[in-house]
């Protein structure tokens, strides 16, 4: 009998259950280990899902025609044309990248930091992640020089290298590759022979709406995927529902048979009510884009008074463009949580916060770093509020900072970070 691959349970997963359980026992804590967005569902979307309960019958694996049309109008508004025959489905972008993982095979080349499960999913599909570090302040994207020479020494020890796998904008650092990178990334897939798999899910919450992220799919057209969903534009992770785009070439069309053959075996056809409701939201009328700003506006104040908090105690930080995470790297101040906290590393760190001041987040091991790293990724998107009334005034407010639970979430973040970097005297070491 074939041995199972080893993987563990998603840390974000993870974390968010071990805090929910802690909450339920009555402590005080704040999550911001998981990207969950905490914001209600918009109105119109719910009626669109409510109206279509009774569409019980399986469809075509790849997702119904209206469905992969609204997808075709949403990336064509984007200068990414394709025929909606060459977009595919999925109760997710997550099992979506599995899928494509499966149908692609070999091994894939990842950036660190990435998203948790990227590797996980690559070994789940019996491959093997190759690591490859990013440019730094440009996460998501593998270096393509060291991805060069990463692939020549895997193949030399006689792996297969097929993929890689962006983040374009990214999880976790809440940056943006520049369009340099991802252009030289392109160049680098072509003359390796790899496909791309751009996960830009988190594409339309670019802060700044006129320097939008660039997709590999821009210079890479003929080998480049791309997948995205409504989890975190809209905030309906619980509806599970993702799209791939592949590419009007050989290699797309070859893909797209393999990909629709993984699906349906897998989960034979995507739930039908979301479809409904979906089709609706990727046609992007008024209303929808509306919200999306206004999410955008949200993510963007918070994120920027709680990148403050951190820069406060020492910690450097990229400049956040987009998303709602933050990956602060304490390196800055390494000797100084030492000495007076015993902290030597991200998971130390995490514990720390977690422990005495209630505040989940996640260390850098979670996202493929060194366990030696000083670095966490915390998510802003669960301080909204607690409540579906807290969560439309916190998204309609002028000033979100000014609301209650938004200030008390803030300075606890502020409070936690303030404790860390005192001195052993308790006096607040001076900034360097």
């Amino acid at each position: 009998m074939r041995e199972s691959t080893p993987v563990s349970m998603s840390a974000t997963l993870a974390a968010d259950e071990a805090l929910a359980r802690r909450r339920r026992a009555g402590e005080k804590v704040l999550s911001m280990a998981s990207g969950e967005i905490g914001l209600t569902v918009h109105p119109a979307l719910r009626e669109r899902l409510a109206a279509a309960a009774g569409e019980s019958a399986y469809g075509p694996v790849a997702g119904g025609h209206a469905l992969r049309a609204a997808v075709a109008g949403y990336w064509g508004r984007r200068g990414l044309g394709v025929d909606p025959g060459l977009i595919v489905a999925g109760p997710g972008s997550k099992p979506l990248l599995f899928a494509l993982l499966l149908a692609l095979g070999g091994d894939v080349v990842v950036p660190v930091p990435s998203w948790v499960s990227y590797a996980a999913q690559a070994r789940l599909a019996g491959a093997r992640p190759i690591p490859v570090p990013i440019v730094p302040g440009q996460g998501g994207v593998p270096d393509p020089d060291r991805l060069r020479a990463a692939v020549a020494e895997a193949r030399a020890a006689g792996r297969d290298p097929r993929s890689v796998v962006v983040t374009v904008p990214d999880n976790p650092t809440g940056t943006v590759a520049s369009p340099g990178t991802v252009r030289r990334l392109a160049a680098a897939a072509r003359e390796l022979d790899l496909v791309v798999v751009s996960d830009e899910i988190y594409r339309d919450l670019v802060y700044d709406t006129s320097a939008p992220a660039e997709s590999p799919a821009l210079h890479a057209a003929e080998r480049t995927v791309i997948t995205t969903g409504l989890t975190k534009s809209l905030a309906v992770g619980g509806w599970r529902t993702g799209v791939a785009r592949l590419p009007d070439s050989d290699i797309g069309r070859a893909l797209h048979t393999r990909l629709v053959s993984v699906a349906s075996q897998i989960w034979s056809s995507p739930p039908a009510p979301v479809q409904t409701a979906a089709a609706y939201a990727f046609g992007e009328p008024p209303e929808i884009t509306e919200y999306v700003a206004a999410c955008r506006r949200l993510h963007e104040t918070v994120v920027r008074a709680v990148a403050d908090r951190f820069t406060a105690a020492g910690a450097a930080l990229a400049p956040v463009r987009a998303t709602c995470y933050l990956y602060p790297d304490f390196e800055p101040v390494r000797d100084r949580l030492a000495r007076v906290h015993g902290v030597h590393d991200g998971d130390g760190l995490a514990r720390f916060l977690s422990e005495r001041h209630g505040v989940g987040v996640l260390p850098a091991s979670a996202f493929g770093e060194p366990g030696s790293a000083l670095r966490i990724r915390a998510a802003t998107s669960r301080l909204y509020g607690d409540t579906d009334e807290q969560r439309t005034a916190a998204l309609t407010a002028a000033e979100p900072l000014e609301l209650p639970w938004i200030r008390g979430a803030v300075e606890q973040v502020g409070e936690a970070l303030s404790d860390l970097v005192r001195t052993a005297t308790g006096a607040l070491s001076p900034q360097s």
